[in-house]
């Protein structure tokens, strides 16, 4: 790119992390318009089918693909626009027709998208909605009349909904997929603008999604509450029999040692359910925020009505997640004060065998020493001896002593010498060991 001014390089990602801002506008419609919103889950492998599947549609219309490395893509095929999102566990299609049906949700935007199309979509539907926006006169809508009519739209059931956008709009909704498999959002139109509806139709999807997703760990929560009740058990009989002295400490520590591998499998297997749970309830409360809500007389908000009902499923989550870290934490702490007993324990065994090495030491240097002081007496019998043989030899040769004085005048000279020379030894190992 060229610059005007001599600035350092650009950064490799400047430009990507800039416009990033930008990604994922919100459509600019042209009302009335109706729109379906289908959300699903895909694996890695069924990602890379959905993207040469839509490349299919682009190639059917003549319509620019997206690009490689593409994670949505917004385009227009000639009766319905269309809107597509790649996420990390899911994606996203968003259609949109605009014109005025006499009915809405039977005559939905999903009709004018090629049926073999759909058909082939790739992944598991969690979320399909049908969405309209409709002006005050086409429907006769009056909030100071009874709004008991609008079930009609919704097969009778009771109707949730409010004023939202500073009061451009209305939405209701009942929050039940009908008898199509689709749920249904009808926004009437007091004073929108063509950003103002994108933005909202993106903002109903998205809390359809979010909140589906973050109840996506409340199954798992049921479900671990028996193993995580069971482990709790476990952990209170194996702290219990510590207490008791004549239990097996080593065993103890085994059994705790396999319940830590267990309570760490069910963390580490679900803790990134139970994560994504926090963070899409905290998206579904933000696009709530997002609505600017205002109540209309008689009749719940979606936001009273959602976190009502969301709110004591992700805090079971919660407590579940809690509740297994807290018992991971027992479980360390219970092992490392079993851990710590046994090496006492060890050590304390190990203090008896050094006493007990010690005193045979000392008994073998005792043994030693009395061996050394017979040898000491033994050298100087036999040495006394050679020296009176040697004075018996000379005395029978002419010399004039008596060999037994001889004899026995060496004697103390001998051990002298033996004690000198086994001292001189003594240091000489002492040397050789330090």
């Amino acid at each position: 790119m060229t610059t005007l001014f001599p600035i350092p390089e650009n950064h490799p990602q400047r430009f990507v992390l800039h416009n990033e801002v930008h990604a994922r506008a919100p459509f600019i419609l042209k009302l009335p318009v109706r729109a379906s919103h289908l959300a699903l889950m895909l694996t890695n492998e069924q990602k890379l089918l959905e993207r040469q599947h839509l490349i299919n549609l682009c190639e059917r219309f003549g319509v620019n693909p997206p690009d490689k490395d593409a994670d949505h893509f917004v385009a227009n095929f000639e009766v319905f626009q269309i809107r597509w999102e790649q996420h990390g566990e899911f994606s996203t299609y968003s259609f949109y027709v605009h014109d005025t049906p006499k009915d809405p949700f039977t005559d939905s935007a999903l009709k004018k998208v090629p049926v073999d199309w759909l058909s082939q979509l790739t992944g598991q539907m969690i979320v399909a909605v049908h969405a309209a926006i409709l002006s005050e006169e086409s429907i006769q809508y009056k909030e100071t009349n009874d709004l008991a009519w609008l079930a009609e739209y919704f097969a009778g059931n009771a109707v949730i909904g409010s004023k939202v956008t500073g009061g451009a709009a209305s939405v209701f909704t009942d929050f039940r997929i009908h008898v199509d498999g689709f749920s249904r959002f009808l926004i009437i139109d007091h004073d929108l603008r063509a950003q103002q509806a994108g933005r909202l139709l993106q903002r109903l999807f998205e809390i359809e999604v979010y909140r589906i997703m973050a109840l996506m760990a409340f199954p798992i929560a049921r479900s671990l509450y028996s193993p995580l009740n069971k482990s709790d058990r476990q952990l209170f009989t194996i702290t219990n029999a510590m207490t008791m002295p004549e239990k097996n400490d080593a065993l103890l520590l085994d059994e705790l040692t396999n319940l830590a591998a267990e309570v760490e499998n069910y963390i580490s297997s679900n803790h990134f359910r139970f994560a994504a749970a926090s963070a899409y309830y905290k998206l579904v409360g933000q696009r709530l925020d997002d609505l600017r809500e205002v109540r209309i007389q008689g009749i719940q908000t979606l936001g009273e009505f959602i976190k009502r009902r969301l709110e004591p499923a992700i805090n079971t989550c919660e407590s579940v997640s809690y509740r297994f870290t807290l018992l991971s934490e027992r479980v360390s702490n219970a092992s490392q004060l079993l851990r710590t007993r046994v090496d006492i324990i060890i050590e304390r065994q190990n203090q008896g065998l050094l006493s007990s090495m010690n005193l045979r030491a000392k008994m073998q240097l005792r043994m030693q020493q009395m061996v050394e002081g017979i040898s000491m007496v033994a050298i100087t019998y036999y040495a006394a001896s050679i020296v009176g043989k040697c004075a018996e030899a000379l005395h029978a040769y002419g010399f004039k002593f008596n060999p037994e004085i001889v004899e026995g005048v060496s004697i103390p000279f001998i051990i002298i010498i033996i004690a000198l020379n086994t001292q001189r030894i003594h240091k000489i190992i002492a040397n050789t060991t330090e």
